[in-house]
């Protein structure tokens, strides 16, 4: 308790565009090493690079949608730095006059509300990637992704915890699907993650020297990687030692930080104005273009399926982080009762989807016979039981809900008449049980309802089941 640590994010996003930030070969994910990388890519002699203008409205809407100033004008700059998979030599990015400066992502990492300033959000271009995995004693290079359009986000070093670092990084993906400027796919690459941690005396404002945790791509491995990293810098300084400016890698295996290479400063890399791209002027026309784009975020979304619709805050957050479960779950609670939608969202349908290794956007049972099917449990027509057993059919035969419970006798059992002639028998049947429960066992109330189940194929309606058996059972 006598540290606190000082986190800052550096989060590549990649955009969704279909080709490259400054040419037109494809960027799509997955394809054969080295056939989606063009002269300009390669900074091949007389080739000339041209602005994605898709990359760029995508930059603009996000920094709409995180309240941050828009640059009227913004430059490209050259990022000079040699690695095998770099072959131009230098970075086209964004240093002196990026296209958004300022705003915030407001996170919630199990406590209030926390709003973490965001110092810049620039564009730049990707590099190739190195392979050494499956070259023995030699890397190979895939220059696919060189050229790829990034967003970079930066934010300011206001995250006291791995977990508040996790939070933000979470909040930021659900923005970047939500903006449809990036599909998030962590296991792809599409989002990822350079950590600046460095911890200090509690009570002290002067900064601690910072290493930079290089290439975090998923909630877990942010966390446990920042955690790690914050230890073994209390541990380097309460031994005595100093902390070094270094960049590190995290070994998932291991659970643990290890040095890479002395981390470099800006003016390592001679930042200068790229010659050739002319400085860009962000139009009015262009601003509403992008401003049109921003949906109802999250946040908000979130707000309002609790203010509205009576759900927790779990509930909201978890129906309301992608925006295709959102889809599915409003268009299902705007036909039946929000709080089952929930309840059968985050249940029934969670279960099945991660049984079949679904995603919510190819559910099979759609979102109109899920509605349907909540109704009718609504109405008493069908018990929950049997609901669960209509939507297994929906889920691996399709169909109707109505045509089912038609076809199948699936009819909730509520006659009175016939509940009361099989309570009756179900009592009989359990005369100790029945002694035991007028003595003042009053769970085996439990046990009467289950054989009322039972003996009724599950279609009974319980709560009349429950009020006939408590009938029956005190009055003998």
């Amino acid at each position: 308790m006598d540290w606190e640590s000082v986190i800052g994010l550096e989060v590549h996003i990649q955009l969704a565009t279909r080709s490259k930030i400054f040419s037109g070969a494809g960027a799509a994910f997955g394809a054969e090493p080295n056939t989606q990388a063009c002269g300009v890519d390669l900074g091949l002699p007389g080739t000339l690079p041209v602005l994605n203008r898709e990359a760029l409205r995508m930059a603009l809407t996000f920094g709409l949608a995180i309240e941050a100033e828009i640059a009227s004008e913004c430059r490209f700059d050259r990022k000079n730095y040699f690695y095998p998979d770099l072959p131009k030599g230098y970075q086209i990015s964004q240093f002196e006059a990026p296209v958004v400066k300022g705003g915030a992502i407001v996170i919630s990492a199990g406590e209030a509300e926390q709003r973490i300033g965001i110092t810049r959000a620039h564009l730049e271009e990707d590099a190739g990637k190195s392979l050494h995995e499956d070259y023995a004693g030699m890397t190979g290079i895939d220059l696919n992704r060189a050229g790829t359009p990034l967003l970079e986000v930066v934010s300011e070093p206001e995250l006291r915890s791995a977990a508040q670092a996790a939070a933000f990084f979470r909040e930021l993906r659900a923005l970047a699907r939500y903006l449809r400027i990036s599909d998030g796919n962590l296991n792809e690459g599409s989002m990822r993650c350079d950590a600046n941690v460095s911890v200090r005396r509690r009570g002290a404002t002067a900064l601690g020297e910072r290493t930079e945790v290089k290439n975090l791509n998923s909630f877990r491995f942010i966390e446990r990687a920042i955690r790690h990293e914050i230890a073994r810098q209390i541990d380097v300084l309460e031994g005595g030692g100093e902390v070094s400016r270094e960049t590190r890698l995290y070994d998932a295996e291991r659970d643990e930080t290890r040095p890479m290479r002395g981390k470099e400063l800006s003016d390592d890399y001679r930042y200068f104005p790229d010659p050739d791209l002319l400085p860009v002027r962000i139009t009015e026309a262009l601003l509403a273009e992008a401003r049109a784009q921003v949906p109802e975020l999250p946040r908000a979304k979130r707000r309002r399926y609790q203010e509205t619709l009576g759900l927790s805050a779990a509930e909201a957050w978890q129906l309301a982080e992608e925006p295709s479960m959102a889809a599915y779950f409003e268009a299902v609670a705007g036909a039946a009762p929000p709080r089952r939608a929930a309840h059968w969202m985050m249940d029934q349908v969670a279960a099945a989807l991660n049984r079949s290794g679904l995603d919510i956007a190819v559910c099979p049972v759609p979102a109109a016979q899920l509605a349907q099917l909540l109704q009718r449990i609504e109405d008493g027509v069908v018990s929950g039981k049997i609901a669960a057993t209509i939507f297994e059919v929906l889920w691996n035969e399709g169909g109707d809900v109505d045509a089912i419970i038609a076809e199948r006798g699936l009819r909730q059992l509520s006659d009175a008449d016939a509940l009361t002639g099989i309570v009756a028998q179900v009592v009989a049947a359990h005369p100790g049980q029945a002694q035991q429960f007028r003595d003042g066992k009053a769970k085996l109330l439990g046990f009467f309802v289950g054989q009322v189940m039972q003996a009724t194929a599950g279609k009974a309606d319980p709560k009349q089941a429950n009020a006939l058996l408590l009938k029956a059972l005190q009055d003998p």
